[in-house]
């Protein structure tokens, strides 16, 4: 909250927000995370009940991996933040691949995560021109190393995506 107006700036120049919409955006944002670390707090395992008599199930909360998010240009702070947060508060790595329209914002956010402490190479921006998205979404979609795929935009791109992530698992 501290970068708050130089965020807001930012979304207005890289989105075309007025900047009282932007400064909006800028704590919609702060507020996924603070919930998120929030509840982070309170991962713990569970033991259920099991449908066989005298057996337990055990419930292990434990990060899948690195989650790759493709985030949209109309809320350039707020996708990430929202994607993140959970993906960071169960401890995994994140790919973050901002729309090409505003990649301004995806790294002014890596670099306040850093400062905030988060290791190098847990949160990371990959950008890319409008010609080179689709390649660097295939990319993504279908790395090995890649666990988990939040992608938001079009219908058509989501389908694709989550094929290719699925066929390659």
């Amino acid at each position: 909250m501290a970068n708050k107006e130089e965020l807001a700036k930012l979304i207005t120049v890289e989105a075309g927000k007025v900047l009282r919409e932007s400064r909006g955006e800028v704590d919609y944002g702060a507020s996924f995370i603070s919930w998120n670390a929030e509840e982070a707090k309170r991962i713990e395992g569970e033991v259920l009940s099991s449908l066989v008599p005298g057996r337990r199930t055990l419930l292990v909360s434990q990060p899948v991996g690195v989650a790759a998010l493709v985030t949209p240009w109309n809320f350039p702070v707020a996708m990430i933040t929202r994607k993140a947060g959970p993906a960071l508060a169960a401890g995994c790595a994140v790919v973050v691949k901002p729309s090409e329209e505003t990649p301004f914002s995806a790294l002014a956010i890596a670099e306040l995560a850093h400062e905030a402490g988060i290791p190098p190479g847990v949160f990371n921006v990959v950008t890319s021109s409008r010609d080179s998205t689709p390649s660097v979404g295939t990319t993504l979609a279908s790395s090995d190393l890649v666990r988990k795929l939040s992608f938001t935009g079009s219908t058509t791109v989501g389908k694709v995506s989550m094929l290719l992530f699925f066929l390659f698992r």
